[in-house]
């Protein structure tokens, strides 16, 4: 079931994100960085963090699993904080060298991320890696981040943006489970140390449901996309009509003289 539920959570998260940064795009100013701090959150944190932590939960060998909580923290800040650095990258400009560079940015994030959540694992043995996985992993991480950048960019609509959540679901849970098939465990004797799973998943529901309330309410109470388009659109053209000077109305026509105003001109 942890397969289908981590797949589940990273669309949950996409969506969220991705309808997130669609009003970004037609916001101004300190409301713009708002809207895509939130996408980071729903994206990153959701959509990614979220979703690793569920299909960790699949993971079993002959041992107790415990987390090193501090570990686990710096993974989820790494995750959001790497897709806000992508989404500002590109939300700076249009441009295939800065869609590159934020997806460069965000997949690389994304798979440092995972591997910290790896080694802030402990158990009765000794993790290693199949260095080719791992580049596999993070090249997936990389194309993924890049797709899912250009698809807040570009993807507006409900179906449309349906369908991208659905896709970045695939490529995010891909890229964690091929990370998992670069893991290669070896039995020890040693204690495991940290805080045991189920320590995680009571505050981990709570907060799950408090972010998405949270950012469901914003969208829900804020404006449309095609709102805001209207509003800052207006909003410039009353700039426009502030900043460009009247013109003076023009002199009157002089006027011809009819017969019988002489009778009336004083004679000097």
């Amino acid at each position: 079931m942890t397969p289908l539920l981590a797949y589940l959570m990273s669309v949950v998260g996409s969506l969220l994100g991705l309808i997130l940064t669609t009003r970004a795009r037609s916001a101004q100013g300190a409301s713009r960085y708002r809207w895509l701090a939130g996408g980071a959150l729903a994206i990153g944190g959701t959509g990614i963090w979220v979703m690793h932590f569920i299909a960790m939960m699949g993971f079993d060998v002959d041992s107790e699993i415990r987390f090193d909580v501090g570990l686990t923290a710096i993974s989820a800040i790494v995750a959001v904080g790497v897709v806000y650095g992508g989404l500002h990258v590109v939300s700076r400009g249009d441009g295939l060298p800065r869609l590159l560079a934020g997806g460069l940015l965000a997949g690389a994030g994304v798979g440092a991320m995972h591997y910290i959540g790896m080694f802030a694992m402990s158990m009765s043995g000794t993790l290693a890696f199949d260095p080719v996985m791992v580049a596999l992993s993070v090249l997936i991480a990389i194309v993924a981040a890049t797709v899912a950048l250009w698809f807040t960019l570009k993807v507006e609509g409900p179906l449309a943006t349906t369908g991208a959540a659905l896709m970045m679901g695939v490529a995010v849970t891909g890229m964690h489970y091929t990370g998992m098939y670069a893991l290669s465990v070896t039995p020890g004797d040693n204690v495991p140390r940290g805080a045991a799973a189920m320590d995680f998943l009571l505050p981990l529901i709570a907060g799950i449901s408090l972010i998405t309330v949270g950012l469901l309410l914003a969208i829900l109470l804020s404006p449309s996309a095609r709102e805001m388009r209207e509003d800052s659109e207006l909003l410039e053209r009353l700039q426009h009509r502030r900043t460009t000077p009247a013109t003076p109305p023009p002199p009157p026509a002089p006027q011809r003289r009819q017969d019988g105003d002489d009778l009336f001109t004083p004679r000097r």
